[in-house]
């Protein structure tokens, strides 16, 4: 995870420059800043009416008393989409608009959810505290109850 995170700080800075550069010589610089601020307005609108959908979205799941499991991850992707517009560069542009258009949010959200499942079961297995509970059998049953195999013998007392 590091080691992805370092490439991560370190490419996305690489290829953001790169295509400023290749941009800005096909279309000239003044305006690829045209450009560049045109989407950052662009995009604070659209974070803005995303982030006011999400946020009642929200009040509405938990005033039904439901747990808001899909309107926290909308949220959080509509803040992260909004960080990566507010930054300069086209490439976090397009990944931030992925995460805050509602018809690319789904998709984000699925790949956020693979995402994490993934490293939570990558750090439970390599948690000191992973051998004390291993899986029971039948742990993963219907309803999360237990299944028993056994006979069963009734005996009648008279």
């Amino acid at each position: 995870m590091r080691l992805l995170l370092f490439l991560a700080f370190l490419v996305v800075p690489v290829l953001e420059i790169w295509l400023l550069i290749q941009v800005g010589s096909v279309i000239g610089g003044p305006a690829t800043v045209a450009v560049l601020i045109a989407d950052s307005l662009l995009g604070a609108w659209i974070v803005r009416r995303e982030g006011r959908r999400a946020w009642r979205a929200l009040q509405e799941a938990l005033q039904s008393g439901r747990m808001p499991n899909r309107e926290l991850a909308d949220g959080g992707l509509v803040l992260v989409g909004g960080a990566l517009l507010l930054t300069p560069g086209f490439f976090t542009d397009v990944v931030g608009f992925l995460c805050v258009l509602p018809f690319t949010r789904p998709l984000m959200r699925r790949l956020g959810a693979w995402f994490f499942e993934r490293r939570v079961k990558k750090l439970a297995a390599a948690s000191p505290y992973a051998n004390l509970f291993p899986p029971q059998p039948g742990a993963d049953a219907p309803h999360g109850g237990r299944v028993v195999h056994g006979e069963v013998i009734r005996e009648d007392r008279d």
